[in-house]
């Protein structure tokens, strides 16, 4: 699959609930596929700052995540999330679980309540990268949670979308869905291109902080 024409990564922003302002700011910023990874920083749950720069030469996973997002919800209460975390794990792939809300809205928690959330639910994201004043979201063009993106080992962006091809929040949608990151770690690991390397992302609204 070719990547996104911007007017069709325009509509997508748009369908996700975020204002014509946003929308215009994000599809100028956003991560490409076959394009480096926009270099990041951020604080994590343990209040060190990391960076993109740390992991050069491994594969690495972001994922938008908003535990009070119901799509979310689906992915984690079904261990699906903790399972693909797990898995990536075991060969030596980065996870970092980015949370973007703002104080005040949705899914905004500080460092320890992401640690509390995620022995809770037997996590095993690598860190976890708190995003409040979302830039890391705008460099990114993060549209919704979850939304997931895959960086190679030379540092280029080789997959973003959903996590799979059933865009639900209904647990029952979880039963043959294909998982376009373990499809993606696949080809990767075989030497082959992504044969899907951009999807539509589903979910809810990332909750955007204002541009300063």
């Amino acid at each position: 699959m070719k990547s996104l024409t911007r007017q069709t990564f325009i509509a997508g922003l748009a369908l996700a609930g975020l204002s014509l302002t946003t929308v215009s700011a994000l599809a100028d910023s956003a991560a490409r596929v076959g394009q480096p990874a926009p270099a990041f920083q951020a604080v994590d749950a343990e209040g060190r700052t990391r960076s993109l720069s740390e992991f050069a030469g491994r594969t690495v996973v972001l994922e938008w995540t908003n535990h009070e997002c119901p799509y979310v919800r689906k992915h984690y209460n079904s261990a699906t999330m903790q399972t693909l975390q797990k898995d990536m794990a075991k060969d030596g792939i980065v996870w970092l679980s980015v949370i973007s809300s703002p104080p005040g809205e949705q899914g905004y928690v500080e460092g320890p309540k992401a640690r509390e959330l995620t022995a809770q639910r037997d996590a095993a994201p690598a860190d976890i990268l708190l995003d409040p004043d979302s830039k890391v979201a705008r460099a990114y063009g993060a549209q919704t949670t979850p939304h997931m993106y895959i960086i190679d080992p030379r540092g280029t962006l080789a997959y973003m979308g959903a996590i799979d091809d059933k865009p639900s929040s209904n647990p029952a949608s979880l039963v043959g869905a294909k998982s376009y990151v373990r499809q993606a770690i696949a080809e990767m690991k075989a030497g082959k291109p992504v044969s899907q390397a951009s999807t539509k992302s589903y979910g809810c609204a990332v909750k955007y902080a204002p541009a300063s």
